[in-house]
């Protein structure tokens, strides 16, 4: 991981310091030849677009984690679950299923200073919701599968009190019919020049 990755301050959270893939090819070989088997693309190895326009809002909403329990779903990098820990979080859980995305939490949350905010977990869907005040979910609907998986377990933790928000940059699959535009921004995409419209949204 550290050798195929290289610390950046992505262009819309410039206070957070964030490991990044330099070459996502060489990244993904290499895991493969860790791991002696095909594994999944390192998803967790780039500052998505849901993820950076869902860490700015809170960076800039504090309110909505200081001083509460916080999951962020999907959490790749930590790129999310570290903006909540700066917005004065009380703990965050991150939940992340590869073990290398996993590792890069850890050290991206003691780069930043909140290592001991942050707790790090597998996947969560197959159960029901932690007892949390917010579900942060940055670009978990990005296949139709994942998105069948994810909408229940947000659902769930709405109707158990938590406020759920979603950033997303214009997915097919997600729901937007049910939800509320709470920020819309541009963020660089991660696999171009070009910029994508972000929105972050709020389950009713």
């Amino acid at each position: 991981m550290r050798a195929h990755t290289h610390p950046v301050h992505p262009l819309l959270v410039p206070e957070i310091s964030l490991l990044v893939a330099e070459d996502v090819v060489a990244l993904w070989e290499a895991m493969e030849t860790e791991r002696g088997a095909q594994s999944e693309p390192p998803f967790w190895a780039a500052a998505w677009p849901g993820g950076q326009a869902l860490a700015r809002y809170v960076l800039d909403h504090p309110d909505l984690v200081a001083g509460r329990t916080v999951l962020d779903l999907g959490s790749g990098s930590g790129l999310v679950a570290v903006a909540a820990a700066l917005a004065g979080a009380h703990s965050v859980v991150a939940s992340e299923i590869d073990p290398f995305g996993k590792a890069a939490i850890g050290v991206n949350a003691q780069v930043n200073g909140v290592a001991a905010t942050i707790s790090v977990v597998g996947d969560v869907l197959d159960g029901e919701p932690p007892s949390v005040a917010a579900v942060l979910a940055g670009d978990v609907c990005y296949d139709r599968a994942m998105t069948e998986r994810v909408l229940p377990f947000l659902d769930a933790a709405r109707a158990a009190g938590a406020e759920v928000l979603i950033g997303d940059p214009g997915r097919q699959y997600l729901p937007a019919d049910r939800l509320e535009g709470v920020s819309v921004v541009d963020v660089p995409d991660t696999e171009g020049p070009l910029v994508r419209r972000t929105t972050v949204w709020r389950l009713p």
